[in-house]
């Protein structure tokens, strides 16, 4: 089982497969300037904290390791049918077609305006205005649309349980005051890193804005979210380090345009062939997310640039023991990108990360056994 401090599983690659992501957020984004500093803004979210607890409220073994007792205050307020469209939610999302409750709808409700279950319930009643807002950013496809449009009856009838158990109410007693201690603590020291102009230099590329928006959330554990724009969702219990290796891994999904780089897209599906690396795509608990190859490939390529990039903060940890223990020990692909980065001086910054992994790819570093050696000879020092 995964260390609960250790965690910071970043659902993006769940969600980029399932709405078919493969470029920028925004369109605007590769106009934006490169910046020189960094702005945080740390914030409670009622409506993302409430669209995270769907995943416990779903009953989802998954969850209640962490909401066990949160369970068992809320689920029995509810009646039979109310708990139906719960289940439902669960049934149709992730195990129908392999997403995550929270990440898919965290990432749809991010272009609305709602905070409150009267707003949240006028959305699902009328999503016109979210489905426009999704199509103006890379994150929308028919088929991701297609489900949650089928979900709408369920998510109605969910917020409307809520609204009626007085889950605000619940939340504001049981998890705004954690919330908030969490954020005076964090917000002491997150103005010291300015991370935004290295991840910039990594990737080659200018993040749409410099200001960092985090959620710190109650109902949000075991994941880290990535929604649009430079704003993520994390849990107020991480610690500092955990927070701010969230910021710098969220902010990098994803690492590279492959709408725009045919030669790289070829690179990566070439990995098909690699039998070790399959083999982790194929056999795992797929409530990690990342079960195809090219959402294991992205999240494996940003925890490789989040180790390289937390090292110089004094945020590196142990590498070693983390991907030991992460997600059952799938991340390969990262290990041996980590350790091919090392190699090659990558935090020297000669070279940006999708121009380095081609290089890689063609260059045979990652063929013919080598991500299976490069494991090896990682977790044997």
């Amino acid at each position: 089982m995964q260390k609960r401090w250790r965690i910071f599983l970043a659902v993006f690659a769940a969600v980029a497969v399932f709405t078919g992501l493969t470029t920028p957020l925004l369109a605007q984004e590769s106009k934006a300037p490169f910046h020189a500093t960094t702005d945080w803004d740390l914030q409670p979210s009622f409506m993302f904290d409430t669209l995270c607890a769907l995943n416990v409220l779903s009953g989802d073994p998954y969850y209640l390791k962490f909401y066990q007792a949160d369970y068992d205050r809320l689920f029995p307020r509810l009646r039979p049918e109310e708990r139906a469209a719960f289940v439902s939610l669960k049934h149709r999302i992730k195990d129908q077609n392999r997403g995550i409750i929270s990440a898919q709808l965290a990432l749809y409700f991010s272009v609305t305006d709602a905070k409150s279950l009267d707003d949240m319930i006028r959305v699902v009643k009328d999503s016109s205005t979210m489905q426009r807002g999704l199509q103006a950013t890379s994150y929308y496809s028919d088929n991701g649309w297609k489900v949650y449009d089928e979900s709408r009856g369920d998510l109605e009838a969910a917020f409307k349980a809520l609204k009626r158990i007085d889950f605000e109410g619940d939340w504001e007693k049981q998890a705004r005051p954690r919330i908030e201690k969490a954020r005076a603590a964090i917000a002491q020291d997150l103005p010291k890193y300015n991370v935004i102009p290295k991840i910039e230099s990594a990737l080659g590329s200018p993040c749409p804005s410099n200001r960092i928006t985090v959620y710190l959330l109650y109902y949000s554990e075991p994941h880290g979210i990535r929604i649009t724009g430079t704003r993520f969702l994390t849990h107020y219990s991480y610690p500092f380090r955990i927070v701010l290796r969230n910021a710098i891994h969220e902010m990098m999904h994803p690492p590279y345009d492959l709408a725009h780089d045919a030669d790289l897209r070829t690179s990566l599906q070439s990995l098909r062939s690699n039998a070790f690396l399959m083999d982790k795509v194929e056999h795992h608990n797929p409530s990690f997310g990342y079960n195809t190859l090219e959402g294991l490939e992205e999240e494996d390529s940003v925890q490789a640039l989040e180790q390289i990039l937390a090292e110089p903060f004094g945020m590196g940890g142990d590498p070693r023991r983390y991907w030991k223990e992460q997600d059952d020990g799938i991340h390969v692909l990262a290990v041996a990108l980590y350790s091919l980065m090392k190699q090659q001086h990558f935090a020297d910054g000669h070279e940006a990360f999708p121009v380095f992994l081609k290089r890689m790819i063609q260059s045979g570093a990652l063929s013919n056994g080598r991500i299976e050696e490069l494991n090896r000879a990682f977790f044997a020092k």
